[in-house]
Parts: C-alpha cells; structure tokens; sequence
C-alpha cells in the first residue's frame, strides 16, 4: 500500500506544478523549452513541417484552450450553432491554428524571447503575459497572451502580436463566411483550406 501510495504521489507532482505555476512562468518555460528544440534539431530549423507541427503539438498547444478560441472567434453566432457544428468549427479552427503555429517556428532562428514581469496574484482567473520577440537587425515584435487559470494549470484563449488580436482578426472573416453561407458555409471553408495546404491567413 504505501509503495503504491508513494507512486501515486509522484505521478501528481508534475500535475500540482504545473497548476502552481504562474502564467509568466509557464511562458517563459515553454519558450525556452521550444527556442532549444529549433535550435538543436536540424529537421526542424530546415523547415520540416512535420517536425515542426509535432513540435507545436507537443510543446505549445497544449496549453491553448482551443473551445474558447473558436468561441470567440466565431463570436454571436456560436450560440446559434449545434453541438455537431461547435466540435466541426473547433477542429477546423484547432488545425488552422496548429498550421499558423508552425508557420511562425518553422521561421524562428536566432531570436530571443524576452517575457515580461507580471503582477498575477493567486487569487487572479485571468491575465495578461506581455513578451517580446528579440530579432537582429529589427524592432522588437510584441506578444501578448491571454490566459485563463483552469483545473489543469493556466490556458491561452487570445494571443495579440504587434497590437492585432489573433481571435478578433479571425471573428471578422468568419463573420463575413457565416453571413454568406452560414455555419456549415464556414465549416467547409475551413475544412478546404486545411485540406489545401493553403498558406495561413487571416
């Protein structure tokens, strides 16, 4: 019983870190973690999207809520969607992300990823992370995180770059979708799009 007991605590201990940890913290732990990965793997810094996108998909998304992001990003007409749709558009919007995401590392090389001081206090359900993206020969390029506490640590639902709300960018060409052909219009939109391997864009 206790060799079990003490097994059991263990495998918690990853789990209770990670839920005390600040969002600063965090940020700053994945970013580092990902900057080595790109800089000591060289399928990834040759841009092979595959390592890439699984480097994404293991490091970053993680601790993106995705729910929360399609919601946003489809806005009023969420409401108005079933079940069915809901877990389509999440999906579609998830992958569209992961392929944005991995466009960005795919391009990463010798930059630096400064994060800012935060005033997080323990009670806080919400915050901002404000980071920057340290290139030579360039201005800096702000990054900001929106992130929500969970059950499972803290969660990104926005992510703002140089002032442009990555969600609300999207809402707006969504909108326009659903207007012209209604949720399903917008689902098949997406669906084509990831199946394309079209650039992403907003």
């Amino acid at each position: 019983m206790t060799r079990i007991l003490a097994v059991l605590l263990m495998a918690l201990v990853p789990a209770l870190a990670a839920a005390q940890e600040s969002p600063e913290a965090l940020v700053k732990r994945v970013s580092d973690e990902v900057l080595t990965i790109i800089k000591n793997d060289k399928d990834v810094q040759s841009g092979n999207m595959t390592k890439v996108a699984q480097l994404a998909e293991q490091k970053v998304l993680p601790h993106f809520d995705f729910e929360r992001m399609t919601r946003l990003a489809v806005g009023k007409n969420w409401r108005d969607a079933s079940d069915a749709q809901k877990k389509a558009l999440e999906g579609e919007f998830r992958t569209l992300l992961v392929r944005t995401y991995s466009s960005s590392l795919a391009a990463y090389r010798n930059q630096v990823i400064e994060v800012k001081p935060g005033k997080t206090g323990a009670a806080d359900k919400e915050t901002v992370v404000k980071t920057a993206v340290v290139q030579q020969g360039g201005p800096a390029i702000p990054i900001d995180y929106s992130m929500e506490k969970t059950d499972s640590g803290w969660k990104v639902y926005d992510v703002v770059i140089d002032g442009a709300s990555l969600v609300t960018t999207y809402r707006g060409t969504f909108n326009d979708q659903i207007q012209k052909g209604g949720v399903d219009g917008l689902i098949k939109s997406l669906k084509e799009r990831n199946a394309s391997g079209e650039p992403a864009k907003k």
